[in-house]
């Protein structure tokens, strides 16, 4: 169940209702309970303006209607778990990425695609790949330049 916690400091959103709750906070689960709650026009309109996405508004219009809309954009949120979940790829898994192709990548590769510096780079083949995760890092002059490739654990 999702409970809406409404506060100063914008909406947050619960699993399950809170023990106690500060001063002027209010805690909704549904519509009617958002329509029920003793929040100002000036509150609502506050509310409204700090969801992302949204167009903004300086006057409230019509209380029930902004509640509505209100209410839909708040369940249209995702959850903040989902959030946490989903892991933001990182430079180092683009750059590992680069590294088990077949055709590999060469420094400047890597410091062009990631806007490094080269130094960065060998720090990062040298240190962070090698060292701290252990993997092996090749390297062969072709034509291109010296071009670094992660070898499969078995063929190592």
């Amino acid at each position: 169940m999702r409970i809406y916690i409404i506060g100063n400091d914008g909406i947050t959103l619960c699993r399950e209702p809170p023990a106690t709750m500060a001063e002027g906070e209010v805690a909704v689960a549904s519509k009617e309970e958002l329509h029920a709650a003793p929040l100002s026009g000036k509150r609502l309109l506050v509310l409204w303006n700090a969801l992302p996405g949204v167009e903004k508004r300086r006057k409230l219009g019509d209380r029930a209607a902004l509640i509505d809309q209100l209410w839909a954009a708040i369940e249209a949120l995702p959850d903040p778990d989902q959030l946490s979940d989903a892991k933001r790829p990182s430079k180092q898994d683009a750059v590992i990425a680069m590294l088990q192709r077949p055709e590999g990548a060469t420094v400047d590769e890597v410091a062009s695609a990631m806007g490094w510096q080269r130094h960065t780079v060998r720090g990062l083949f040298s240190g962070t790949l090698k060292k701290k995760l252990g993997l092996t890092v090749t390297s062969a002059t072709e034509e291109r330049g010296r071009v670094y490739r992660i070898v499969a654990p078995e063929q190592a």
